[in-house]
Protein backbone atom coordinates (compact mmCIF):
# COMPACT_ATOMS: atom_id res chain seq x y z
CA UNK A 1 0.00 0.00 0.00
CA UNK A 2 2.66 2.03 1.25
CA UNK A 3 4.62 1.36 -1.80
CA UNK A 4 1.81 2.10 -4.09
CA UNK A 5 1.16 5.60 -2.60
CA UNK A 6 4.85 6.64 -3.06
CA UNK A 7 4.82 5.51 -6.57
CA UNK A 8 1.35 7.61 -6.80
CA UNK A 9 3.55 10.48 -5.28
CA UNK A 10 6.37 10.41 -7.54
CA UNK A 11 4.02 9.86 -10.56
CA UNK A 12 1.86 13.38 -9.83
CA UNK A 13 5.65 15.80 -8.82
CA UNK A 14 6.85 13.94 -12.40
CA UNK A 15 3.30 15.33 -13.99
CA UNK A 16 3.51 18.89 -12.02
CA UNK A 17 7.10 19.24 -12.97
CA UNK A 18 5.96 18.63 -16.79
CA UNK A 19 3.55 21.03 -16.54
CA UNK A 20 5.57 23.43 -14.72
CA UNK A 21 8.33 23.31 -17.58
CA UNK A 22 5.54 23.41 -20.11
CA UNK A 23 3.90 26.43 -18.55
CA UNK A 24 7.22 27.77 -18.50
CA UNK A 25 7.99 26.88 -22.56
CA UNK A 26 5.05 28.80 -23.41
CA UNK A 27 5.78 32.01 -21.45
CA UNK A 28 8.58 32.33 -22.91
CA UNK A 29 7.28 31.73 -26.41
CA UNK A 30 4.74 34.11 -25.95
CA UNK A 31 7.29 36.61 -24.37
CA UNK A 32 9.65 35.87 -27.22
CA UNK A 33 6.57 36.88 -29.95
CA UNK A 34 5.30 39.49 -28.38
CA UNK A 35 9.31 41.12 -28.05
CA UNK A 36 9.70 40.26 -31.66
CA UNK A 37 6.50 41.69 -32.71
CA UNK A 38 7.08 44.90 -30.56
CA UNK A 39 10.89 44.75 -31.99
CA UNK A 40 9.32 44.58 -35.30
CA UNK A 41 6.74 46.99 -35.49
CA UNK A 42 9.16 49.93 -34.14
CA UNK A 43 11.64 49.06 -36.93
CA UNK A 44 9.48 49.59 -39.29
CA UNK A 45 8.43 52.62 -37.80
CA UNK A 46 11.90 53.47 -37.40
CA UNK A 47 12.53 52.75 -41.78
CA UNK A 48 8.88 54.31 -42.58
CA UNK A 49 9.87 58.36 -40.62
CA UNK A 50 13.58 57.58 -42.41
CA UNK A 51 11.79 57.56 -45.94
CA UNK A 52 9.49 60.07 -45.28
CA UNK A 53 12.09 62.55 -44.40
CA UNK A 54 14.43 61.59 -46.84
CA UNK A 55 12.39 62.85 -49.44
CA UNK A 56 10.88 65.79 -47.61
CA UNK A 57 15.03 67.19 -46.39
CA UNK A 58 16.32 65.70 -49.70
CA UNK A 59 14.27 66.03 -52.77
CA UNK A 60 12.98 69.42 -53.08
CA UNK A 61 14.31 71.20 -55.97
CA UNK A 62 15.28 75.05 -54.52
CA UNK A 63 17.47 72.87 -52.23
CA UNK A 64 20.91 73.43 -53.10
CA UNK A 65 24.10 70.94 -53.06
CA UNK A 66 25.71 71.83 -49.77
CA UNK A 67 22.93 71.62 -48.06
CA UNK A 68 21.46 68.37 -49.32
CA UNK A 69 25.02 66.89 -48.65
CA UNK A 70 24.20 68.54 -45.01
CA UNK A 71 20.67 67.21 -44.81
CA UNK A 72 21.92 63.85 -46.33
CA UNK A 73 25.17 63.56 -43.30
CA UNK A 74 22.50 64.09 -40.27
CA UNK A 75 20.32 61.16 -41.56
CA UNK A 76 22.82 59.07 -42.11
CA UNK A 77 24.36 59.18 -38.67
CA UNK A 78 20.80 59.38 -37.54
CA UNK A 79 19.49 56.09 -39.05
CA UNK A 80 22.69 54.15 -39.81
CA UNK A 81 24.86 52.66 -37.80
CA UNK A 82 27.89 54.25 -40.10
CA UNK A 83 30.97 53.32 -37.72
CA UNK A 84 29.80 49.72 -37.25
CA UNK A 85 29.20 49.26 -41.00
CA UNK A 86 32.24 50.52 -42.03
CA UNK A 87 34.18 48.50 -39.75
CA UNK A 88 32.84 45.39 -40.89
CA UNK A 89 33.40 46.07 -44.88
CA UNK A 90 36.84 46.49 -44.10
CA UNK A 91 36.86 43.37 -42.04
CA UNK A 92 40.22 41.44 -40.68
CA UNK A 93 41.86 44.87 -42.14
CA UNK A 94 40.66 47.21 -39.52
CA UNK A 95 42.57 45.95 -36.66
CA UNK A 96 45.51 45.81 -38.79
CA UNK A 97 45.11 49.30 -39.49
CA UNK A 98 46.89 51.75 -37.60
CA UNK A 99 44.50 54.48 -35.23
CA UNK A 100 45.84 57.47 -38.30
CA UNK A 101 44.70 54.78 -40.66
CA UNK A 102 40.74 54.25 -39.00
CA UNK A 103 40.20 57.30 -38.58
CA UNK A 104 41.50 58.30 -42.58
CA UNK A 105 39.05 55.17 -43.56
CA UNK A 106 36.03 56.24 -41.57
CA UNK A 107 36.03 60.05 -42.95
CA UNK A 108 36.81 58.75 -46.30
CA UNK A 109 34.01 56.11 -45.90
CA UNK A 110 31.44 58.76 -45.16
CA UNK A 111 32.68 60.61 -47.62
CA UNK A 112 32.03 58.11 -50.21
CA UNK A 113 28.68 57.24 -49.23
CA UNK A 114 27.44 60.72 -49.60
CA UNK A 115 29.30 60.88 -52.79
CA UNK A 116 27.50 58.03 -53.46
CA UNK A 117 23.71 58.82 -52.98
CA UNK A 118 23.57 62.48 -52.13
CA UNK A 119 23.03 63.21 -56.04
CA UNK A 120 20.68 60.29 -56.18
CA UNK A 121 17.46 62.43 -54.65
CA UNK A 122 17.82 65.51 -57.13
CA UNK A 123 15.95 62.62 -59.63
CA UNK A 124 12.89 62.31 -57.43
CA UNK A 125 10.26 61.97 -59.94
CA UNK A 126 6.93 61.27 -57.15
CA UNK A 127 8.31 57.25 -55.94
CA UNK A 128 6.09 56.12 -53.50
CA UNK A 129 7.81 53.81 -50.81
CA UNK A 130 5.66 51.04 -49.28
CA UNK A 131 6.38 48.52 -46.38
CA UNK A 132 4.85 45.21 -47.04
CA UNK A 133 6.44 42.76 -44.40
CA UNK A 134 8.75 42.58 -41.61
CA UNK A 135 10.70 40.11 -40.20
CA UNK A 136 12.76 39.14 -36.89
CA UNK A 137 16.34 37.67 -37.71
CA UNK A 138 18.16 36.04 -35.00
CA UNK A 139 16.55 37.53 -32.46
CA UNK A 140 18.22 40.62 -33.05
CA UNK A 141 17.63 41.95 -36.43
CA UNK A 142 14.56 43.36 -38.14
CA UNK A 143 14.49 42.58 -41.82
CA UNK A 144 11.88 45.35 -43.08
CA UNK A 145 10.82 44.63 -46.60
CA UNK A 146 9.78 47.45 -48.95
CA UNK A 147 8.83 48.20 -53.13
CA UNK A 148 9.92 51.73 -54.15
CA UNK A 149 7.65 52.08 -57.33
CA UNK A 150 8.94 54.32 -60.40
CA UNK A 151 6.91 56.17 -62.25
CA UNK A 152 9.28 54.66 -65.30
CA UNK A 153 11.00 51.23 -64.96
CA UNK A 154 10.19 48.35 -62.71
CA UNK A 155 9.57 48.69 -58.97
CA UNK A 156 12.47 47.94 -56.88
CA UNK A 157 12.93 46.01 -53.44
CA UNK A 158 14.59 47.08 -51.00
CA UNK A 159 14.80 45.01 -47.20
CA UNK A 160 16.31 47.21 -44.35
CA UNK A 161 18.88 45.03 -41.87
CA UNK A 162 17.94 47.27 -38.49
CA UNK A 163 19.22 46.37 -35.60
CA UNK A 164 18.34 47.38 -31.95
CA UNK A 165 20.74 48.74 -28.89
CA UNK A 166 20.31 50.37 -26.15
CA UNK A 167 16.65 51.22 -27.31
CA UNK A 168 18.43 52.92 -29.97
CA UNK A 169 17.50 51.59 -33.65
CA UNK A 170 20.01 51.33 -36.74
CA UNK A 171 20.38 50.54 -39.96
CA UNK A 172 23.35 47.54 -40.64
CA UNK A 173 22.84 46.73 -44.36
CA UNK A 174 20.69 47.48 -47.15
CA UNK A 175 19.64 44.54 -49.66
CA UNK A 176 18.79 46.02 -53.05
CA UNK A 177 16.92 43.09 -54.84
CA UNK A 178 18.87 40.75 -52.94
CA UNK A 179 22.09 42.05 -53.15
CA UNK A 180 23.71 43.71 -49.82
CA UNK A 181 25.17 46.70 -49.91
CA UNK A 182 27.41 45.50 -47.24
CA UNK A 183 28.74 42.52 -48.70
CA UNK A 184 29.19 44.44 -52.20
CA UNK A 185 31.72 47.04 -50.42
CA UNK A 186 33.01 44.16 -48.36
CA UNK A 187 34.37 42.14 -51.29
CA UNK A 188 35.41 45.20 -53.17
CA UNK A 189 37.12 46.58 -50.79
CA UNK A 190 38.54 42.89 -49.91
CA UNK A 191 39.74 42.68 -53.53
CA UNK A 192 41.38 46.24 -53.67
CA UNK A 193 43.66 45.80 -50.83
CA UNK A 194 44.06 42.23 -52.30
CA UNK A 195 45.59 43.67 -55.56
CA UNK A 196 47.83 46.20 -53.16
CA UNK A 197 49.55 43.36 -51.58
CA UNK A 198 47.56 43.78 -48.57
CA UNK A 199 48.22 47.59 -47.63
CA UNK A 200 45.76 49.67 -46.01
CA UNK A 201 47.61 52.65 -47.12
CA UNK A 202 47.73 52.01 -50.62
CA UNK A 203 43.96 51.18 -50.38
CA UNK A 204 43.18 54.50 -48.46
CA UNK A 205 45.29 56.31 -51.42
CA UNK A 206 42.57 54.53 -53.79
CA UNK A 207 39.57 56.11 -51.81
CA UNK A 208 40.99 59.50 -51.79
CA UNK A 209 41.21 59.04 -55.36
CA UNK A 210 37.76 58.33 -56.22
CA UNK A 211 36.39 60.52 -54.11
CA UNK A 212 38.79 63.37 -56.32
CA UNK A 213 36.47 65.25 -58.72
CA UNK A 214 36.64 64.83 -62.22
CA UNK A 215 38.45 67.11 -64.47
CA UNK A 216 35.80 68.73 -66.51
Amino acid sequence: MFHSEGVITKMLSRRLLLCAGFSVAVWATLSFSAHANEFGQGAERFIRTMAERAIADLTAKEVSRSTRIERFRKLMYEYFAVKGIAQWVLGRHWPRATPEQQSEYLKLYEDMMIAMYVDRFTAYQGETFDIFRTDVVDGKDALVHSVISRPSGDPLKVEWRVRAKGGEYKIVDIMVEGVSMGQTQRSEFASVISQNGGNVGAFLTELRKRLQPSAS
